[in-house]
């Protein structure tokens, strides 16, 4: 299991850990915490949108993986959700992970994104400015055969 950057994240993580017992604890593999979008704003809104359970999904550029030092997420794996300040929101648990181009995103997955208006059209739009920026920053193109790790999630752990 990860160490976390800042107190509260790590407090909070503890507290959870108190809930489990000793055969629940064993099966944590990966624990990561993040917000979700590059600006304050939309990280607030998203952390508030994934603790209410309108957002259950999320996705990010296979690519991407090349450039950071973060693992490609895997089923089980446990993301504790803050906001833009780092503050934790909640913890969720990735259900399902799926390797798609980002033209074969559904409605579904938008809907699940719970961003917007929850439309295919909106999800599409956000996404290009969203990945056309992250690109740029590691010097390559985007385009719609990149391939996405779509993520499907769901909180085990609010905040009180």
């Amino acid at each position: 299991m990860k160490k976390f950057f800042n107190k509260d994240i790590q407090n909070f993580m503890n507290q959870f850990l108190l809930t489990l017992d000793p055969i629940e604890k064993s099966k944590i593999l990966n624990v990561s915490a993040d917000h979700f979008c590059s600006d304050k704003e939309n990280a607030d809104i998203c952390a508030e949108l994934v603790f209410s359970g309108i957002k259950t999904a999320s996705c990010s550029l296979k690519e991407s993986y090349k450039y950071t030092n973060h693992e490609i997420p895997a089923v089980g794996d446990l993301l504790i959700v803050t906001n833009w300040d780092h503050a934790p929101v909640c913890i969720v648990k990735l259900t399902e992970i799926e390797e798609v181009k980002f033209s074969e995103v559904n409605d579904l997955h938008a809907r699940k994104e719970g961003e917007g208006d929850k439309s295919l059209s909106w999800w599409n739009k956000a996404h290009v400015d969203f990945f056309t920026r992250e690109c740029e920053e590691f010097g390559i193109e985007f385009n719609k055969n990149m391939i996405l790790i779509l993520e499907c999630f769901k909180v085990i752990y609010p905040k009180s």
